[in-house]
């Protein structure tokens, strides 16, 4: 049973942590995301595929506020962080670095400083964005490197580490910030093939412990594995979206045609 059999048998009408209506995102004239609606529930993994440029990055660093929304409404546990809706009342409105501690992400790229240990690449933002003192910090940052199964690397640095390993250090540091949601941008599409499936051993790990997860992937195996919820998007828009299963009885052509040229 999965966590979201958990919330939905305990309560069908639970409120979703996360929750976008009509969002919007322009650079210049080009309009990337064009109303997009998704409702995310406490522990359930969702699964956001598509062709390129079809805006979900895009859509994953809209969710922290990496890009600011030109329009709609973005709620993270109950908390408006996007623009709004003109036809809603406004509600509580949070601050980006509320946001970002509750909602952590991992990039494509790995993102660590090349001057710090993994140790201490973990540790930064808990002392930075949380405030915790050295050792408690460090004590912090080993236990999530521990849960990665990096512990003994913790004194190596980032260019001592293999890429699968530095992005297991990368989730790490999400996983000690304690969010409520991760955001996986195509964390594995900056990886050789061969070290792809640690780093998809982590993330289903991840899943494991019932981790609201939101993940952005090409890696439609993994994506039927752990996908609760599965958004196929296209052009700035979801073309459509459903639950396990969704793979074998999607009914956009376009997605039947995307799954088929991506399992080829």
């Amino acid at each position: 049973m999965s966590a979201l059999d958990t919330v939905d048998n305990n309560d069908n009408r639970a409120a979703p942590i996360v929750r976008l209506r009509g969002l919007r995102k322009s650079f210049g004239n080009a309009e990337i995301l064009r109303g997009i609606d998704l409702d995310v529930v406490t522990g359930q993994h969702v699964v956001i595929f598509g062709p390129s440029g079809s805006g979900k990055s895009t859509l994953l660093r809209s969710l922290n506020m990496l890009e600011q929304p030109t329009a709609g409404s973005l709620q993270v546990d109950g908390v408006e962080y996007g623009p709004g809706l003109p036809d809603e009342p406004s509600g509580r409105r949070g601050k980006v670095l509320d946001l970002r501690r509750t909602v952590g992400m991992v990039f494509q790229q790995f993102n660590l400083f090349p001057h710090l240990t993994a140790l201490d690449n973990v540790a930064l933002p808990l002392r930075s964005v949380r405030g915790l003192k050295g050792r408690v910090a460090q004590r912090k940052a080993a236990e999530a490197l521990r849960r990665v199964g990096l512990l003994p690397r913790a004194a190596h640095y980032p260019q001592q580490l293999s890429g699968g390993q530095q992005q297991r250090v990368a989730i790490a540091r999400a996983l000690a910030m304690d969010p409520k949601v991760m955001l996986f941008d195509e964390p594995t599409s900056a990886l050789d093939p061969e070290l792809v499936g640690e780093v998809l051993k982590t993330m289903r790990e991840v899943a494991e412990t019932g981790m609201t997860m939101v993940v952005v992937t090409h890696e439609l195996g993994f994506a039927k594995e752990i996908g609760d919820l599965n958004v196929f998007m296209e052009d700035g828009l979801v073309v459509e979206k459903g639950p396990r299963g969704f793979f074998e009885k999607c009914e956009s052509p376009r997605a039947r045609e995307f799954i088929l040229a991506v399992r080829s």
